[in-house]
């Protein structure tokens, strides 16, 4: 748990800057099916910076942001100076520190692989109040199979530190609805685009965990590779990048 929490270390500054976005849809999902409101009060486990967290605040939520990694939280904390209602804690998805059945939703946003899944279900499960919803979403690639997605998958393949198993994990979300045996879940994939600069590929690029930081042995080898990749496919000095957010929701059973 701990090498993953470390991952991330340095990155924080090109995670604000270039990692995409939640779409606000995803409130108007969570309202209409999972039955959302303004009262209820969320934890966000994993909470990174604090991007999920921030869709939830402007709904009028109250939120308490879980976060083990030190930069990532100071992120969220800065962002608490802005948004009554918003507490920020340091503590993982398996021992959050809560009180039992004291949340109405768990949210989950990009860091569901992280997590020892039984410990944090059960983990959830303590701190849900009867009735609560987990949520997971993730914002990814559109890998559709194209010959610009394929170039880009084959690079950190090569190049980015661990992908395979990574990218592996990223792959099991839908794994979570097992563990809800009888509840209710929901699933709906938002398709969106990105239009990104050199200086705003190659920085989203450098906040993904697996990149290699400057002074590791394959930080420049990526580097020229993915200036190549952007000016093979760019146009107009912009690379266009197909995107999926998958959201998805599972409810506590009585």
């Amino acid at each position: 748990m701990m090498e993953h929490i470390e991952r991330f270390i340095g990155r924080v500054d090109e995670y604000e800057q270039y990692r995409e976005r939640y779409p606000p849809k995803i409130i108007e999902i969570l309202t209409a099916k999972c039955e959302l409101q303004r009262e209820h009060l969320v934890a966000d486990v994993g909470a990174g910076t604090g991007m999920l967290a921030e869709l939830f605040l402007e709904n009028g939520n109250s939120v308490v942001a879980l976060e083990p990694n030190n930069e990532m939280r100071g992120a969220c904390e800065r962002l608490a100076t802005v948004w009554p209602g918003f507490m920020v804690k340091k503590a993982t998805a398996e021992d959050t520190g809560l009180d039992d059945v004291s949340v109405d939703f768990v949210s989950v946003g990009r860091a569901w692989h992280w997590f020892d899944r039984d410990k944090a279900l059960k983990e959830f499960r303590r701190i849900l109040r009867p009735g609560g919803w987990v949520v997971l979403v993730s914002n990814r690639r559109n890998q559709n199979g194209s010959v610009r997605a394929e170039a880009f998958e084959n690079i950190l393949m090569e190049l980015g530190r661990d992908y395979r198993e990574t990218h592996k994990e990223t792959r099991r979300m839908s794994e979570i609805t097992p563990l809800f045996p009888g509840g209710v879940t929901i699933r709906e994939d938002l398709y969106g685009e990105q239009m990104l600069t050199l200086e705003g590929f190659l920085g989203q690029v450098q906040s993904f965990s697996v990149a290699p930081r400057p002074g590791d042995e394959t930080y420049s080898k990526m580097q020229v590779a993915l200036r190549n990749f952007f000016m093979q496919f760019q146009y107009d000095d912009e690379l266009r990048v197909e995107t999926v957010c998958s959201v998805m929701a599972c409810k506590l059973t009585e």
